[in-house]
């Protein structure tokens, strides 16, 4: 397959908002490309064994976000992986040299969007402070600058579906690899 032959194996890294579809997504790339498939936050919340929003609770995000740096180190050793990023690994300004090794992909969903598909969780514990609008907002407006920073904005809306934005990622990552040089 020509887009797997010029990826040469290459690590993709998705960042955006929670919500976004970074997991769904990336399941189904991975499993297009014959990658490796890594949840970042999943891998905390194994390694941990409780969830995210009892690290929060119990230990703060500095703790959390130290956790996500050192899992991301570890990840990006690997190759042929498509990795899943919690929503704000963008902040550690270390996280960028890890992620500079593979392909930074942003799914940039619209605010309207990420608080559709957010209404009814209860477990992210950056949500429990304000009304879903207002902390999401408040989240993208830090955070916009550097999801930014990724190689390919892909912008999704509420019609697509994982499948439509996973075929919408395999048709635009050709554009953004170095041309083969024929030997």
């Amino acid at each position: 397959m020509e887009l797997q032959k010029r990826l040469g194996g290459v690590n993709i890294y998705l960042v955006g908002m929670m919500g976004a579809g970074k997991t769904t997504v990336g399941r189904l790339l991975a499993q297009r490309l014959g990658y490796g498939f890594v949840d970042t936050d999943a891998v905390i919340t194994e390694f941990r064994q409780r969830p995210i929003r009892e690290i929060f609770a119990q230990e703060g995000e500095a703790a959390f976000r130290e956790l996500e740096q050192q899992v991301l180190a570890q990840v990006s050793c690997y190759h042929h992986l498509v990795v899943a990023t919690g929503g704000g690994i963008v902040l550690n300004p270390m996280n960028w040299s890890y992620l500079r090794h593979g392909i930074v992909v942003w799914l940039s969903v619209p605010l309207a969007v990420l608080c559709q598909r957010l209404r009814h969780d209860q477990e992210r514990p950056l949500l429990q402070e304000q009304t879903l609008e207002e902390r999401l907002g408040e989240l993208l407006k830090t955070r916009q600058h550097l999801y930014a920073q990724a190689d390919l904005e892909l912008n999704i809306t509420a019609k697509d579906t994982p499948e439509t934005v996973c075929d919408r990622l395999w048709e635009t990552l050709p554009n953004i690899l170095k041309p083969t040089e024929p030997w």
